[in-house]
């Protein structure tokens, strides 16, 4: 088996005897070798194989900063949850769930729990994704020796549901796809800025996008679950991107008479920061 690409000294993207790409990981493979060269099979301990090369491109940005642990752990969390659930998981649930565990576990280590305002939508309507999420945290448990907040499960458990987007009919599709581009441009033309369309940080923007459209089509309101005092401490940090927030409520309230809550504001704010600092940085240097 000859290595298409090193991931890491741990993690190699090969291919199996079908011509499929796949994903292996075990200590020490690429220790050493280069593109091209055999591998030790025996050293093989765990394998997924992908049908999209963007999700090993993917896995390869994300794993220049984030431990194939992680990897590991979402895999063992998506065996689990294929083998539960009824329809096909989207395989780039293995990035999008690494770094959602990574980021969380960094958070949860330095004390900081971020509670989800949707915890209680997605208890009643998304019953088995939840307690999926909650076998996860075992998961997450059994590979960390930490025992991470219940609201993790009802994160983890959004993440399966937008996987699950392609069960939607297609014209669910269009509006929710239509909605995120909307919002997207009213992004850059605020900020005057192309975004980078292949960060981490703009992958989780249009995750949380496609939850907030998903939501919209399926009528249900998030209702606010924070104090005022952090909505003000949000709209006094972010200035800007507090104001870009309220372009796209203006733009929901004129189109589909939708505003968006207190949460909501909060939640798209953070992430218009975060998908347009770096480029802001990088531009002004």
């Amino acid at each position: 088996m000859d290595i298409k690409k090193i991931l890491n000294n741990n993690v190699v993207v090969t291919e199996n005897e079908n011509n499929q790409e796949m994903v292996v990981m075990g200590k020490g493979l690429a220790f050493q070798k280069k593109v091209g060269q055999s591998m030790d099979e025996l050293k093989i301990e765990k394998k997924f194989i992908l049908q999209n090369t963007r999700t090993s491109e993917k896995l390869d940005q994300l794993l220049k900063y984030t431990s194939e642990n992680y990897l590991e752990i979402a895999s063992h969390i998506l065996d689990y949850a294929q083998a539960e659930l009824s329809y096909k998981l989207d395989e780039y649930l293995y990035v999008a769930l690494t770094d959602h565990i990574s980021f969380a576990i960094s958070r949860h280590e330095q004390g900081i729990e971020i509670k989800n305002p949707l915890s209680y939508e997605i208890r009643k309507y998304y019953k088995k994704e939840y307690q999926i999420g909650l076998k996860a945290l075992d998961i997450i448990g059994e590979h960390t020796g930490l025992r991470m907040d219940e609201d993790e499960a009802a994160s983890i458990a959004l993440h399966l549901v937008n996987s699950g987007i392609s069960g939607e009919n297609l014209e669910v599709a269009v509006q929710v796809t239509d909605m995120v581009n909307n919002i997207l441009n009213i992004v850059k033309y605020h900020y005057q800025m192309e975004l980078d369309e292949d960060s981490i940080n703009y992958e989780r923007f249009l995750t949380h996008l496609r939850y907030f459209s998903i939501r919209f089509v399926r009528k249900e309101k998030l209702e606010d679950t924070v104090d005022d005092f952090l909505y003000e401490q949000v709209q006094r940090k972010y200035q800007k991107a507090f104001a870009c927030t309220e372009k796209i409520n203006i733009y929901l309230d004129q189109n589909f008479n939708w505003s968006l809550s207190q949460d909501e504001k909060i939640y798209i704010t953070v992430h218009i920061h975060r998908v347009t600092f770096r480029l802001r940085k990088t531009n002004s240097d």
